[in-house]
């Protein structure tokens, strides 16, 4: 099943790139957030640049494999990853900055939680595919 979701994800992505890099680069987006409220492992691995820097809102920062692990063993879970607003910014043809204003639905270390949040994702494109290459965030009021 993981690998029939992330054919898609990819398909998606790919008719997304023909339509030009805006398209291609939220469609990177909206795979990364399914993949993470779905803790899809393989998907994440594609989605995720090998030198990751995941700065969370609390200020802990996580490396690719921490990140996935942690979605993975549940010590992290993302229930509802709502966006509320996104902008994106290219720099040449490899290089994009997105920022969004989300509320997600979380279940950290077994504690139910909200979390209003902005954040900035840096992708890079690499091998003809998004990825991203760094994720900080900062919480707002609920």
């Amino acid at each position: 099943m993981t690998r029939r979701i992330f054919t898609t994800a990819a398909a998606v992505a790919g008719a997304a790139l023909a339509a030009g890099p805006d398209a291609a680069l939220k469609e990177a987006e909206m795979a990364w957030a399914e993949a993470t409220k779905k803790a899809d492992a393989a998907a994440l691995g594609q989605l995720l640049a090998h030198d990751l820097t995941y700065t969370h809102s609390t200020g802990v920062t996580d490396t690719k494999k921490q990140y996935i692990d942690n979605l993975v063993s549940g010590a992290a879970k993302y229930e509802a990853i709502d966006y509320e607003e996104m902008t994106m910014r290219t720099y040449g043809k490899d290089t994009a900055v997105l920022n969004a204003q989300v509320k997600l639905v979380t279940v950290n270390k077994g504690t139910r939680g909200n979390a209003h949040l902005k954040f900035t994702h840096v992708w890079i494109r690499k091998g003809g595919r998004w990825r991203l290459a760094a994720h900080q965030s900062t919480r707002l009021p609920n």
